[in-house]
């Protein structure tokens, strides 16, 4: 893999920096709310219904979150939350939007011993404001050549940001925690991929579908990319 590449691609959220269990964490105050209507579990699958019919008109990320959450609660109470728990829920999601960024371990080490090597880029999906409040937050930005916010990670996505960095598939690694977002799209168009599970993964970001895990790498830590790169 090594000689091939020029061009390495990190995903950002829960592959550089701690993401899913401040969603988790959000979402638990936000079950104590809806308690007198639904269970913790009916909510969490009416937030995700609402979540994903919404996906096409929101995107990704915390604004969207927050939307998905008012619209729910709204539903699910059948009109009956008072706007004093519409503004705790919106509160909720500002916190959201405020959380410290915690870096992964080796987060830091690994971009630096590889940066003299190698062009390093961000490619994300999510909220432009959000991603970008969390990259300076982060303080990795002296790393990455570019930083791609992307709507999706889908095939066509990778194709699109592969021909503005001018370079072939096979010249390109992406580096990421979601099989579905950060591994299948990139092997598919002829690039290679290193996977680093992550603890939690987003309901919408888990691949149960057989893998033929051949065609790309897996890792523990992101410090194990230094072995392969």
């Amino acid at each position: 893999m090594k000689a091939t590449i020029k061009i390495i691609g990190f995903d950002a959220d829960d592959t550089l920096w701690v993401n899913e269990p401040n969603y988790r964490a959000i979402e638990r105050q936000f079950f104590e709310i809806l308690k007198p209507w639904f269970s913790e579990k009916e909510a969490t699958n009416e937030l995700f219904k609402t979540e994903m019919q919404n996906l096409e008109m929101y995107g990704f990320g915390a604004k969207g979150f927050m939307l998905s959450m008012i619209e729910t609660a709204i539903r699910i109470s059948d009109n009956k939350i008072t706007s004093v728990e519409i503004s705790r829920i919106i509160e909720i999601g500002k916190n959201l939007l405020n959380e410290p960024i915690t870096l992964l371990d080796n987060v830091e080490m690994v971009l630096q011993r590889l940066q003299p090597n190698y062009k390093l880029i961000l490619a994300t999906k999510g909220d432009l404001l959000d991603q970008e409040r969390k990259l300076v937050k982060s303080g990795l930005a002296k790393y990455f050549h570019h930083i791609e916010i992307m709507s999706d990670k889908k095939e066509n996505n990778y194709r699109k940001l592969i021909n503005r960095l001018d370079i072939q598939p096979q010249d390109f690694v992406m580096v990421g925690n979601s099989v579905k977002s950060d591994i299948l799209p990139v092997i598919n168009i002829g690039a290679k991929a290193i996977h680093i599970p992550y603890e939690i993964t987003w309901l919408h970001e888990q691949h149960h579908e057989e893998t033929d895990s051949s065609k790309f790498v897996t890792v523990n830590n992101l410090s194990e990319i230094l072995q392969i790169l």
